[in-house]
Parts: C-alpha cells; structure tokens; sequence
C-alpha cells in the first residue's frame, strides 16, 4: 500500500513538473517583433545565428531564454541637451527619432549589447543622437545655422542615420526641437521690430502724401473753378440771373426805386 501511494505520488509529481516545464518552455513571438534564443550556459553561449520567425516558440528554460524585439516604428522624445556651434554660441536642442529594428538584426544587437530595445534607446541611441549633433554643430557658425537650418538638420539627420545603420537601426525620421540662444532671438525680434516700425513709418508717408496731394488737387479746382467763374460772370448774365429770380417788387437801390443795380 506504502508503495502503490508512493508510486502514484512519484507519477502525479512528474506530471506536474512536465507541465510545468512545458508551460515554460514555450512562448509565442507576437506580431512586429523577432525572437531571439539567448543560451545560458555552454560552449555557445551567446546568441544563435538564426533569428525566431514570428511565432510559437519552445525552449528549455533551464539553459535558454528567449527575447522579443520589436521590429515596428518606435518614435523617442529625447530630452533637452545644450550643444556649442563652432564659434562657441550654445543652441538647445530638444530632438525627436522615429526608427526600426532591420530586420534580422536582432540577434547581433543583442549579442553586442546585451540589452533590451527599451535600454539600447535610452543610452546608446540617445548618444548617437547627441554625438552627430555635436559633430555637425562644430563645423557650422552661428550665421551659417540660422541661415542655412534645413540644410544643416538635413546633414545631422544624414550621419545619424548613417551611424544606426551600422549598428542595425534604421532611421525613419528626425526632428531637431532647434532652439536659438537667447541672445539671438533677441537680436532677431529687435530687427523685426525695425523692419515692422519702419514699414509702418513708409505706410503712414505714403497716406500723408497721398492726402497732400488730394488737397492739391481739390485747391487746383477750387481755383480753375473759382477763375471760370470770374471769366463767365458777365453784367449781363448777372442782371439774367436777377430776372430769372425776381419776386416782382422793385428793389430799392439808394434813395429811389431802381430795377437794376450798376454792378460795374
């Protein structure tokens, strides 16, 4: 009987641990993402040369362990970071990465680095992105920056994309945060502001002369006007013009009743 119990004990344990076992040694890698087996223990120890398809894995949990990375666009807001131009005034930059794991690049990331995707962002790419803003800020004065932004992000975006490409990265897109030095944007409002003060200035001259000149021309026919009518006002056309408004009584002109006065 104490053996019957002990066998049936020794099988149910067994069953349990197979269970177990094969419960964990089997994983599934979800869509947009690369497994990885990693092996523990061994001669081989390292990662397989061959990347896991997406998938049901198994492994053994005791010498083996499986990673997912992520194969989908990652978008990163790095912070703020202080970086000299090459005539020594300091711009912040404030950049944003949009990127991807290459595919079948997973294993030798992992194999260098020996780190998580969410660890290799924070630090290695983040690195990566200070140094080629660094390296083109050297090599661009001030002046030449703000005259020439887009060429100069288009080059940082060139070598960092350069730069992840060899360690397996690909680069979707990059976005500087550029800001000026304080006293550059200073300078700039202030010159905006002239340039505005000074539009406006040539605006108002311009509708002063342009009042001045209708008053000039409003005084130039008053003046032909009040010339033609001079010319045009004749005794005789005065005294029709009496007539023409004459009530009929006999206006009184001195000390006696004259129908016309002597206008000449």
């Amino acid at each position: 009987m104490n053996t019957r119990t002990f066998t049936w004990s020794a099988i149910v344990i067994l069953l349990l641990l197979f269970s177990f076992t094969a419960m964990t040694s089997c994983t599934r890698i979800d869509a947009g993402h690369e497994g990885i087996l990693v092996k523990l223990y061994g001669s081989e120890k390292g990662v397989q040369d061959v990347s896991l398809v997406t998938g049901r894995v198994w492994y053994n949990p005791l010498t083996e362990e499986v990673f997912e990375f992520p194969t989908y666009v990652q978008t990163v807001d790095y912070n703020p970071f202080s970086v000299n131009a090459k005539d020594g005034s300091v711009f912040t930059v404030d950049p944003t990465i949009s990127f991807r794991v290459m595919a079948g690049e997973s294993p030798r990331i992992f194999s260098k680095y020996r780190k998580e995707i969410g660890q290799i962002t924070e630090t290695t790419l983040y690195n990566y992105t200070r140094d080629a803003f660094r390296i083109q800020f050297n090599q661009y004065s001030t002046d030449s920056i703000i005259s020439n932004r887009q060429s100069f992000e288009d080059k940082v975006q060139q070598a960092l994309g350069d730069a992840l490409k060899k360690e397996g990265f690909e680069l979707e897109q990059m976005t500087s945060g550029l800001q000026y030095p304080e006293v550059i944007v200073q300078a700039v409002n202030l010159k905006n502001k002239a340039v505005q003060q000074a539009m406006q200035v040539e605006n108002e001259l311009k509708v002063a002369e342009a009042q001045a000149r209708k008053k000039i021309v409003e005084a130039e026919a008053e003046a032909r006007a009040n010339d033609l009518r001079q010319r045009t006002l004749t005794p005789l056309l005065i005294q029709q013009q009496f007539i023409e408004k004459w009530d009929g009584r006999t206006p009184l002109y001195g000390n006696s009743p004259t129908f016309f006065k002597n206008v000449e």
